[in-house]
């Protein structure tokens, strides 16, 4: 597998008035393409500043990001926007999603921003296809359990092809149950299709998932270690939507 993302001594300093909050203190790692990795650590570990900048919502106040052997930090802000669209689906926590608009409509949205026309409905009914959600295609959010949300969510996050699917704490707001459904889709994603899953959560049960766990802590990277143990439960993973 090729190199994907290489960082390399990456800081991320803020200012807060008169203080300034060294988030990142020098993160070295890389993450091959057709990986699925967690990253994971307390709340003030700086987890969620490298996602923000492996993401490219973020630019680094020093170090070296390579994305697809091309340096991040050399990119103008449109660029970065183009990239996000193009390359990298965003998977949240709490989904989203518009609430006064149909899943269909939602899952169409990167589409819409990135300017592309022609097939757009019918790639987003493959995307929700994918996920089980196709035949709660016209349904609006609130109409929607919180696992078929995050599902409606994991379809606009495939809906433009992307090579990487950022998901930030993606159970948090879900039930064990279903939390574990929504994780064997990612982990399906990732060995049928290829795509590069990057978790950020802070549940050990759910890095399990992943083939490494990258924990974080103070700024920098604690440890990387590879999860030995990664299967898909018969089923879970399959088309038929939960309805919790």
């Amino acid at each position: 597998m090729s190199e994907l993302i290489v960082v390399k001594d990456l800081t991320k300093v803020y200012t807060m008035g008169d203080v300034q909050v060294q988030a990142l203190r020098g993160v070295s790692l890389t993450i091959r393409e057709g990986e699925m990795v967690a990253i994971m650590g307390p709340s003030g570990s700086g987890k969620s500043t490298l996602m923000n900048i492996i993401g490219c919502l973020d630019q680094p106040s020093g170090g070296d990001y390579l994305l697809d052997g091309l340096s991040v930090a050399d990119l103008s802000d449109d660029e970065l926007a183009a990239i996000r669209n193009q390359k990298i689906g965003f998977v949240f926590q709490q989904y989203m999603l518009l609430q006064r608009t149909t899943a269909l409509r939602n899952v169409e949205l990167p589409m819409l921003y990135g300017g592309q026309g022609g097939n757009r409905t019918e790639r987003a009914k493959a995307a929700l296809a994918a996920v089980g959600m196709l035949n709660r295609m016209h349904h609006k959010p609130n109409e929607l359990s919180g696992g078929q949300q995050q599902r409606v969510a994991i379809a606009r996050a495939l809906v433009n092809e992307p090579r990487i699917i950022m998901a930030d704490e993606p159970t948090g707001a879900l039930d064990t149950r279903t939390g574990e459904e929504i994780m064997q889709i990612f982990q399906r994603l990732n060995q049928e299709q290829g795509i590069t899953v990057i978790l950020i959560t802070h549940e050990h049960d759910v890095a399990q998932h992943a083939e490494r766990i990258i924990s974080m802590r103070d700024g920098l990277v604690a440890g990387d270690e590879p999860v030995h143990q990664r299967t898909i439960a018969a089923g879970a993973a399959s088309a038929t939507p939960s309805m919790t």
